[in-house]
This record gives structure tokens, C-alpha cells and sequence, in this order.
């Protein structure tokens, strides 16, 4: 089974909740990615890094021009999200 992410939430030091179909919760620490440079320098940049956040074809993605165009999107493999990263409390729980 493919995980399908299904909702993002940007946190605090470029971190990303990752919501799945399945209930369970995932927290990205995109900073290795961000110091990489290349495709991912854009996001150095905090606002756009929050601002361009969104799910595209059931992955995390950043629409870095507005179009939701999958080509010109950043997006993540959902399986090394799901794989990789810790499973955590939903941190909008205490928001409601």
C-alpha cells in the first residue's frame, strides 16, 4: 500500500506535520533537505517554505508558482515520509 498524505501543516524551524489516510501523523525535518541547496533553495526562504505547502497527487508538495502544476511542483515521496519520519501527536488536538 502506497501511503496517501492528506493534509500538511507547517511547523516552527522548517519542520511539516504530515497527516495520512491512515490517521497516523509524521514530522518532517526538511532541514537536511533545505541545506542541500538546488531545487529545494527556495524553501530556505521561511515564507515560502509555509506559503507554498500544500498535498499534490496524495504527497507533500510546495507549489512554488501557484499553478499546481505537478511539474513545477517540489514534492516528497510519501512512502520515505512514512518510512523515515517520527509518528507524533496532532499538534492542532489542543487548537480545538
Amino acid at each position: 500500500m502506497i501511503p496517501k498524505v492528506v493534509q500538511v501543516v507547517a511547523g516552527i524551524d522548517f519542520t511539516v506535520y504530515v497527516y495520512f489516510l491512515d490517521g497516523f501523523i509524521r514530522l518532517l525535518d526538511a532541514k537536511p533537505l533545505l541545506e542541500k541547496g538546488g531545487v529545494f533553495a527556495p524553501l530556505q526562504d521561511g515564507e515560502n517554505f509555509r506559503n507554498c505547502l500544500t498535498v499534490l497527487n496524495d504527497a507533500v508538495a510546495w507549489d512554488l508558482d501557484g499553478t499546481r502544476d505537478p511539474c513545477t511542483c517540489i514534492d516528497l515521496d510519501p512512502c520515505e515520509l512514512y518510512d523515515h519520519c517520527p509518528a507524533v501527536e496532532d499538534p492542532l488536538r489542543e487548537a480545538i
